[in-house]
């Protein structure tokens, strides 16, 4: 770059020298040289900028990281950070978060408006702990990490929760703008069931009216959410699910798995459900199933309940393929 520079400089002092018309050539040529100069000076900014070590967050599109935590115990989660680059970098990276909400109101107008039903909450400080809100992304390497103790017991399958983060300070190199706070939602699981609404077992049921003698075939599917430790939520008999806090309180069961895998059968909150037992082909139990190909969880249910002014009597199998390994790894 200097040497052209220096060429524009040389031609520039010796124009006055030749006749026009070899001027007007010598200025095209010098433009020429200029533009050359301005394009290669971009490319050596773009450059530099491709080299630059600068370290985000890691979430998805919306800042959002999302992790599932198990139902009856404490497990430790991760806001991670990855470090770009071409070179390794020569210093410690010292990053100092701090919890701001501002982002969830923040997310909750952009995503849903006035509409505060959908709203995600703050996850209640009793259910984690933040130890230490520095973490370090040691020199030469291109990661680090902040731990976040979870108690998910309590709760609620049907509500959102958020642990909101922002980059407060950092001791070397440059942030991500854009990657520079998090949300992290804390999801619950158990053995049977994921709270994303997307824990779906397929259902084979004979349904009958009490009092009547023709019973119904009823193939279908079912949505399944944890509730605790060895409980789980499902629609009573043939009723419709929505993913409404008041459809469940009126119309869901939940199924108690005790450790020898027998099930009890009682109201989630208003529906009057009763457990039936001593039925050989739906004797109220769960069990894992392999025929040598594929495995399945299944319950094998007997309750009658109660919807409008009928009470229907179900025999009800639920069943869904999974892989163990799979499930270890989420």
């Amino acid at each position: 770059m200097k040497q052209l520079y220096m060429y524009i400089k040389d031609n520039k002092n010796r124009k006055s020298l030749f006749p026009a018309s070899r001027s007007i050539k010598i200025s095209g040529t010098i433009a020429l040289l200029l533009l050359m100069f301005i394009a290669c000076n971009r490319d050596e900014v773009f450059e530099r900028e491709q080299y630059k070590n600068i370290f985000a967050l890691i979430s998805e599109s919306d800042n959002v990281s999302r992790k599932f935590h198990k139902l009856g115990e404490e497990s430790t989660g991760y806001v991670t950070a990855s470090l770009g680059g071409t070179n390794p970098t020569s210093r410690d990276i010292v990053v100092n978060m701090v919890e701001d909400n501002s982002l969830i109101d923040a997310y909750n107008r952009t995503n849903y408006d006035v509409d505060v039903t959908k709203y995600v909450l703050p996850l209640p400080k009793d259910k984690y702990d933040i130890e230490s809100y520095q973490f370090t992304i040691p020199a030469g390497e291109i990661s680090g990490r902040l731990p976040i103790r979870i108690r998910p017991d309590g709760l609620s399958p049907d509500s959102a929760y958020f642990i909101a983060l922002r980059v407060k300070s950092y001791s070397a190199y440059e942030v991500n703008p854009e990657k520079s706070f998090i949300l992290y939602r804390v999801k619950t699981k158990n053995y049977w069931a994921q709270a994303d609404g997307n824990t779906i077992y397929n259902m084979r049921a004979k349904l009958k009216v009490q009092g009547s003698t023709s019973e119904l075939e009823m193939p279908g599917t079912k949505v399944m959410h944890p509730v605790t430790r060895n409980k789980v939520r499902v629609m009573a008999g043939n009723e419709t699910y929505e993913p409404d806090v008041n459809v469940f309180d009126r119309l869901a069961i939940v199924l108690e798995i005790a450790e020898n895998n027998k099930i009890t059968i009682a109201p989630y909150k208003n529906v009057e459900v009763t457990q039936v037992d001593g039925d050989k082909d739906f004797p109220n139990i769960f069990k894992v199933e392999d025929d040598g190909f594929k495995t399945y969880k299944t319950f094998l249910l007997r309750y009658n309940y109660k919807s409008g002014n009928s009470i229907y009597e179900m025999k009800e199998e639920l069943r869904l393929e999974f892989d163990e390994d799979e499930e270890e790894e989420q």
